[in-house]
């Protein structure tokens, strides 16, 4: 699995088991500015900068056998992004423990090509991070899946387990909520199938399965939503409980059977067995194909448990803090989170050690893969819907006068139906990142990128200390670099990054 028993064990515990610490249950999502409890927590580790195998190590040492591969689970979540952006726009800076690099990264579109199959384009490029006598560049690997066919998909059997607890009355919350399920409920087809859980202190079925054909089956389903309201304390496991149940009751062969979490994920009551909660979630996702996607709401907002939660259930996680974004997600992106084009897929780099001196991969600390697992099928990796798009970012040192071939990126991943493996692959040559990141000659693309890995880079380091990514610009300078490129674009999403930049810039001067 892409992360430990215990560790996902101790996550849910720590967010599940009122008896253990009931409250600061209740606040374990908040975030708060510089200087303020919320930054005393763990902070995921940066990712090690590797050295090239039988160079000297910085300590004198030689680097083990091995060095030269990067291997990694593919990650599509962008909750990171979306909580983070919301903190700002409170005023706050988020946690640095609650930044996850390649969520910010992937929170935008891109510009790959689109495979010819159901498979995997792969795409490499980059450019040097800094002046004309640096040797330090920023290597990109983009993976990108075809578009789905709305027409074309497989039927969707969704179970959609919705926080109706107390937390869920703040505007922004429950009401978003309901908003995405009537959107939802207008966009899903007749041989699709939708079922309501609800959950406060208890669950409750409000709607069984039902599919969406059957004659006043839409305006029924209507009707449910409309009437949730918020209730009393979040029994989060009793919600996925039932709702695992009625998921794996209405579950049909040759559908996409799936559990949609809509919470906030601030659970203060429940039963204190989370290891039984996650081995039935792994289960309904081995044996009966059940995956879950975890949407996020909330000013305070779970992030690390509904992480580990979609994690465990083979999904991904968003965040949605408007009525744009969750449009965007349960109409525009509905066929990407429910239907899929992969399964256990996973990357691997494997960089020349007689041109690449150092690398680092930027993010996916807790997507890391044994490469000896690379090809081992049974060892879990990420699952990817259609037209999702992942990007993976590596600072990269050449070798003084390095010429010719810097890495070959291969993508390996299981058909969703027959779990035939498939790979494909593409090489990156010096000459591609001879370039200056930020010249106007650089793909703008790849300049957004790098605008969001290098914000989430100073929002990671504003209060640890930690050495920042080679080339890393000030905020200032970041927030001009983003205003250009949301002209450049024309991209509203690009547009709200430079203005997220701009309030952590603020933030950061008071």
């Amino acid at each position: 699995m892409r992360r430990t028993a215990r560790a996902v064990t101790e996550a849910v515990t720590a967010a599940v088991a009122v008896a253990v610490a009931t409250a600061t249950l209740a606040g374990c999502g908040a975030v708060g500015p510089r200087g303020s409890s919320h930054d005393a927590g763990p902070r995921p580790a940066p990712g090690p900068t590797r050295v090239a195998q039988g160079t000297q190590a910085p300590d004198g040492e030689r680097a083990p056998a091995g060095d030269e591969l990067s291997t990694f689970a593919l990650d599509v979540d962008t909750a990171s992004y979306g909580y983070a952006t919301r903190q700002l726009g409170n005023g706050q800076l988020p946690d640095p423990s609650a930044v996850r690099y390649e969520e910010f990264v992937n929170s935008f579109r891109q510009d790959y090509p689109s495979p010819d199959g159901d498979g995997f384009s792969v795409t490499a490029d980059g450019a040097r991070t800094a002046g004309a006598g640096s040797r330090w560049s920023l290597l990109r690997i983009g993976l990108a899946t075809r578009a789905a066919d709305k027409a074309a998909r497989k039927p969707a059997a969704l179970t959609f387990v919705v926080d109706v607890s107390g937390s869920m009355a703040e505007p922004g919350r429950l009401d978003l909520v309901q908003k995405a399920l009537r959107s939802a409920v207008g966009e899903l087809r007749g041989d699709d199938s939708l079922s309501v859980v609800t959950f406060s202190e208890r669950a409750r079925v409000a709607l069984p399965m039902t599919r969406l054909g059957a004659d006043g089956a839409r305006a029924h389903a209507r009707e449910v939503v409309d009437g949730l309201r918020p209730e009393q304390s979040t029994n989060l496991e009793a919600g996925l409980r039932a709702g695992y149940d009625v998921a794996l009751e209405g579950a049909r062969a040759g559908v996409t059977n799936r559990v949609v979490l809509l919470s906030d994920a601030l659970a203060n009551t429940g039963e204190t067995e989370p290891e039984a909660l996650l081995e039935r979630i792994d289960r309904a996702r081995r044996e009966h194909g059940v995956t879950l996607y975890g949407v996020g709401v909330g000013s305070e907002y779970g992030d690390a448990l509904m992480e580990e939660l979609a994690d465990k259930g083979d999904g991904h996680t968003s965040y949605v803090s408007t009525e744009r974004e969750a449009r965007a997600l349960f109409v525009d992106q509905l066929p990407a989170n429910v239907e899929l084009r992969a399964r256990d897929a996973k990357a691997q780099v494997a960089f020349d050690q007689q041109t690449v001196e150092q690398y680092r991969l930027i993010g996916f600390e807790d997507r890391a893969v044994a490469d000896e697992d690379f090809r081992d099928d049974a060892v879990d990796g990420g699952e990817v819907g259609p037209g999702h798009t992942v990007t993976a970012l590596y600072t990269v040192r050449l070798r003084p006068g390095a010429r010719g071939h810097v890495a070959t990126a291969t993508v390996r991943w299981l058909d969703p139906a027959s779990r035939a493996p498939h790979e494909e692959s593409a090489t990156i040559e010096a000459d591609r990142l001879a370039g200056a990141l930020w010249d106007t000659a650089t793909s703008p693309r790849l300049r957004v990128d790098a605008v969001a890995a290098y914000f989430a880079d100073a929002l990671r380091t504003y209060s640890t200390g930690d050495e920042q990514l080679p080339g890393a610009p000030g905020l200032a300078e970041l927030a001009d670099r983003a205003h250009a490129l949301a002209g450049t674009t024309e991209d509203p999403a690009v547009a709200d990054l430079a203005e997220s930049v701009d309030r952590a810039y603020a933030l950061r001067a008071a």
